[in-house]
């Protein structure tokens, strides 16, 4: 079973970006995201500590600006928060193991897929492509993702 934590090496070699997103729960300007146009197949993880957050198969494009998800891979991963700043009432979503702020959830995704939006910054994720997640030790959750 493998253990996800806070990890200080990957702390210490975040971007200034994803430094700012992870550990001061900021947000990426809208469009700019890395991954908001990946459409390859593979997972998604916390850049701190390497915990499966999202699989591509559950990615959709919601026009918000950020990648967009259904729901996490393993919901045990994701940890859920109250937001208030910014004037708004919202839900944070943090990783449970890395303690990244990776975005918010609100109800307005797909309704036949849940009816929630994981709306997470690129800077706090890392994407495994499908063909490398048995070798970075991902394979568990290959099942997860569409066939190429």
């Amino acid at each position: 079973m493998t253990r996800y934590k806070k990890d200080p090496d990957a702390i210490s070699a975040l971007t200034p970006e994803q430094y700012r997103i992870t550990q001061e729960s900021g947000t990426e300007r809208p469009g700019t995201g890395e991954y908001l146009h990946n459409k390859e197949p593979g997972i998604y993880v916390d850049v701190v500590s390497g915990e499966p957050l999202f699989a591509s198969s559950d990615k959709y494009e919601s026009g918000c600006g950020w990648p967009s998800f259904t729901k996490p891979i393993a919901p045990s991963h994701i940890h859920e928060l109250r937001d208030l700043s910014h004037g708004m009432i919202r839900t944070e979503v943090r990783s449970t193991h890395g303690d990244s702020h990776l975005g918010h959830v609100f109800p307005d995704g797909p309704m036949d897929r849940g009816g929630l939006r994981y709306c997470i910054n690129s800077a706090s994720l890392r994407f495994i492509h499908r063909d490398e997640m048995e070798a970075e030790g991902y394979g568990d959750y290959i099942d997860q993702v569409e066939d190429i």
